[in-house]
């Protein structure tokens, strides 16, 4: 069994942000796959097959609430679960796959490291960069993508969808060395 967890923030507010990515691709997975979601692990939760899909309603900074809660319950291993996140050090276009890691400043990631007590899981960190100079990075990841940055974003939606498919038929190292680039 594999977990797929976009992270992002729940409320409409926040649907088109940057820092909702990760929410965007597990969205492409669930209407690929079709996949209803209901509510459960204070989060947005689907199943089909051996595959769980998860978009917590903590928030960002609080996505390990909900992660623990679906770990625990599935008695999941950190190795079967891989996260999606924004990553603004990444230009938008440019996906990076990673087996394990630290936070890097990413508070969604500091939370699910913070209360499973391991970094040692595999994450899709999407890119949504660069931050221009003079905005603040709270104000850059929970603005609106721009309409230049629409057509992109679309494709690269897209594209971490069908690579996190190949990732759950392969293994980390194919899917690494296959996308982890800028595409767009």
């Amino acid at each position: 069994m594999k977990a797929i967890i976009g992270l992002g923030n729940p409320e409409v507010k926040y649907l088109k942000t940057r820092h909702n990515i990760g929410f965007m691709v597990v969205d492409k997975l669930l209407e690929k796959n079709n996949v209803t979601l209901g509510e459960k692990f204070q989060s947005f939760f689907g199943k089909k097959d051996d595959v769980l899909y998860l978009l917590p309603k903590t928030y960002m900074n609080l996505s390990g609430r909900a992660v623990i809660e679906l770990m625990n319950f599935y008695k999941l291993n950190i190795k079967d679960i891989i996260v999606i996140c924004d990553d603004t050090t990444l230009e938008l276009g440019t996906l990076r796959f990673r087996k394990d890691g630290s936070h890097g400043g990413h508070n969604g990631l500091k939370s699910i490291i913070n209360l499973t007590g391991s970094s040692d899981f595999d994450r899709l960190k999407v890119g949504v960069g660069p931050i221009p100079e003079n905005i603040p990075i709270e104000n850059f990841v929970l603005g609106n993508f721009t309409q230049d940055e629409q057509e992109k974003l679309n494709k690269v939606t897209s594209l971490a969808a069908e690579a996190v498919e190949e990732y759950l038929k392969t293994d980390i190292a194919q899917v690494q060395n296959k996308y982890n680039k800028k595409h767009y």
